[in-house]
């Protein structure tokens, strides 16, 4: 792919009892746009008998002066590609990405059977996690990682009454730091939604591990770390704050060592 072409990807979540069942549910919808499938997995412990599968495309958008227009028009473009009985959604940006989330089901049955959701992205440039890369294991849980590793955690504040619109959000935000963060609970927050994200682990300090993963959301404005014992937050703000979408975001990276598993209710 070239530098400046705009890279699609098309996460759909899907009734399904296995991998290839979730497949099979998404194979008119390679036939209609082509692209491949990069990833498959089972998020049956958020949503019982769901798999979610995402497609990776390249779009015939170009990236030129306007990165945020191409963006935009490259998922706009996609979704009418999907059908003529689908209404342009609203596209939330923040380049190097663009995203939008179709969760009403009915007029996509068709061309994907048992759909529960679709997330629509797009990346400038390729996605700076190299997604096209072959998935890694999901994350150790704490006891077996190395007492040198690091945690990291991201908080994503997000302007919405909807939870599922909140959760897609904030993964669109982690897929930039780790491919296999796992929401561990969405909460009240004033008046929005706090979505927190286990990003897994990694073998770098605290300090390296907040400063790198800082980098790779390619935003401007955050705090300088502050220090709890052995654990570094860092922190940004939307200003103005917008009436709707991404508010604010916080990271926290700690040693494996102090790491406390705690499990959702």
């Amino acid at each position: 792919m070239a530098e400046d072409d705009l890279e699609l990807l098309i996460t759909a979540v899907v009734a399904a009892d296995d991998e290839r069942q979730a497949r099979a549910a998404c194979d008119g919808l390679l036939r209609r746009v082509g692209g491949r499938v990069v990833r498959a997995s089972d998020c049956s412990d958020e949503e019982p008998g769901c798999w979610s599968v995402t497609i990776s495309l390249v779009s015939g958008e170009r990236v030129g002066q306007n990165v945020a227009g191409a963006l935009a028009r490259a998922v706009r473009t996609f979704v009418r590609r999907l059908g003529d009985e689908l209404p342009l959604p609203r596209v939330a940006c923040e380049p190097p990405t663009a995203w939008t989330v179709l969760d009403d089901p009915d007029p996509l049955d068709e061309l994907l059977p048992g759909v529960e959701r679709l997330l629509v992205e797009a990346w400038a440039g390729g996605d700076p996690q190299h997604r096209g890369r072959a998935e890694p294991a999901p994350p150790a849980l704490p006891a077996d990682e190395p007492a040198s590793s690091t945690r990291l955690l991201l908080r994503v504040d997000v302007a919405t009454d909807r939870s599922a619109g909140a959760e897609w959000q904030a993964r669109a935000v982690a897929s930039r730091v780790a491919r296999n963060g796992k929401i561990t609970r969405v909460a009240p927050h004033g008046h929005l939604l706090s979505v927190h994200v286990d990003l897994g682990s990694t073998e770098n300090s605290p300090d390296v591990a907040l400063r790198d993963a800082v980098a790779s959301l390619g935003r401007s404005g955050w705090s300088a770390p502050d220090w709890s014992g052995p654990s570094a937050t860092s922190r940004w703000s939307a200003a103005p704050a917008p009436p709707a979408g991404i508010t604010a975001l916080e990271l926290t990276a700690t040693p494996a060592s102090a790491f406390v598993w705690t499990v959702p209710d």
